[in-house]
């Protein structure tokens, strides 16, 4: 069978689903504008989901982390309910990759050195927008903005308390790949311990 994708077995996958994760990541660098896009799922504590795209900001053995406002609807679905999913979708390959785990809030130190990293804008942002709240106008946020660059004219921005990253320690991981005739390929991990299983799922 003649087909642009590239077929997925589970002999041809790593051992480690973050070497898998990392090596489709890799593949993708040239292929997307935005490649560390992710949807991430959250749900209530009464299982009403809700979704939305973060930035994939850190990859380890530890997690996968983003940063956000710890008063956003996101973080406040996840103080509730700590279950979330991810999503990450390459369109060029055919591929797509969810993640699931439990969240929880990276260490002070990590938040600290990021947020440091970040454009200045992008600090000022953090303190001016209260994230999920109601706003009157677009006029009330700009006003917010002026009165925080007024505060830090001159000096370094410090991390806002209520803002910082969030680590999803993954259980689960699906790598699909596309297939001609919607016969796609879909590969899982579930951990098994220390261990990770392997399998095919059927299209």
């Amino acid at each position: 069978m003649s087909e642009s994708w590239v077929p997925l077995d589970v002999a041809g996958t790593d051992v480690n689903p973050l070497a898998q994760f990392r090596r489709w990541f890799d593949e993708a660098a040239a292929q997307m504008l935005e490649r560390e896009a992710i949807a991430l799922v959250t749900a209530t504590s009464d299982a009403r989901p809700s979704a939305r795209m973060v930035l994939l900001r850190h990859v380890g053995e530890d997690g996968f982390g983003w940063y956000s406002n710890y008063d956003s609807r996101k973080a406040t679905d996840l103080a509730h309910n700590p279950h979330a999913a991810l999503l990450w979708y390459c369109e060029p390959l055919g591929r797509q990759i969810r993640i699931e785990g439990d969240v929880h809030f990276m260490d002070a130190d990590a938040s600290d050195a990021y947020f440091a990293a970040r454009p200045r804008g992008h600090q000022i942002g953090a303190h001016a927008s209260a994230q999920s709240s109601v706003l009157a106008s677009r006029a009330e946020l700009e006003e917010h903005l002026l009165r925080v660059e007024e505060r830090y004219a001159g000096r370094d921005v410090p991390r806002p308390d209520n803002w910082g990253g969030f680590l999803l320690v993954a259980e689960y991981f699906e790598f699909w790949q596309h297939r001609q005739d919607r016969l796609h390929d879909r590969v899982t991990y579930q951990r098994e311990g220390t261990a990770w299983c392997r399998e095919r799922l059927s299209p």
